[in-house]
């Protein structure tokens, strides 16, 4: 089972990124578990036809007593679809909300009921506090790719999450695997992510083009690889996905 947590700033493109890689890992046959770990609990929506999935926080405060069939749903392109999703605004951490999540599919032994193939954890990375670093640091995932363009800001961030991966790799969790250029088309764009790739001391993994297929995807609550899986974008993304499972660099 390849565990791989996908981190990057908010807005970022990165649960984007995540859902059409699911969707590629699917389409060739793997079981695939995706679980989104942002408040906002909208990581899993272009695979559930644009809707917002109960989240195990919500499902826990009005069920209490829960099955792994409140939890998970299976969405047309064979994705397993969770979201953590987060407190009641302006109460409790959302990092909290994190680990609550990760410790009832343990209990419920998501893991051992749907084998999955591969795990994706979709994580916000504007703060790296101890709910967010869960999957670097609890032992969930193996790697963690960190998605970022540009733009300074998220840059800043990559840097960020990159030295909270390599302080938790000291003690045998996660490593850093590399970034993924989700392109904006600012001005030497490539150059400034590897000047920071640099720094970091890490790879460009792959880098992902701006197509406007991708939002003509969303709006049909869609990834781009079940909407237009012919499109040039789509096959971007099988590639992203092949990369993943098999090692290595490609820019």
């Amino acid at each position: 089972m390849r565990k791989i947590a996908i981190y990057g700033k908010g807005g970022i493109g990165k649960s984007t990124t995540v859902s059409n890689v699911s969707a590629a890992m699917a389409e060739s046959g793997l079981t695939v578990l995706q679980i989104g770990c942002d408040p906002k609990a909208d990581s899993t929506r272009n695979l559930t036809e644009g809707r917002n999935i109960p989240t195990v926080l919500d499902t826990l405060r009005k069920k209490g007593e829960v099955e792994l069939e409140d939890l998970v749903v299976k969405s047309s392109t064979g994705v397993f679809c969770v979201e953590s999703g987060g407190p009641v605004p302006g109460v409790g951490c959302a990092g909290r909300g994190i680990i609550t999540a990760f410790e009832k599919l343990e209990e419920l032994n998501a893991y051992e009921t749907y084998n999955p193939d591969v795990v994706l954890y979709d994580v916000l990375g504007d703060v790296v506090c101890g709910g967010f670093s869960m999957p670097i640091r609890g032992g969930y995932a193996d790697e963690v790719c960190i998605v970022t363009s540009g733009e300074m800001m998220s840059l800043y961030a990559a840097s960020n999450i990159a030295s909270a991966v390599n302080s938790f790799a000291k003690r045998g969790y996660a490593a850093l695997r590399g970034l993924i250029l989700n392109g904006k088309n600012i001005e030497k764009e490539l150059e400034l992510v590897e000047k920071a790739a640099l720094e970091i001391g890490t790879d460009i993994l792959y880098r992902i083009p701006r197509d406007p297929q991708v939002q003509l995807a969303e709006q049909q609550g869609k990834t781009v690889v079940e909407a237009f899986p012919e499109s040039d974008m789509a096959k971007h993304y099988r590639s992203l996905a092949s990369l993943l499972l098999r090692g290595g660099i490609s820019v």
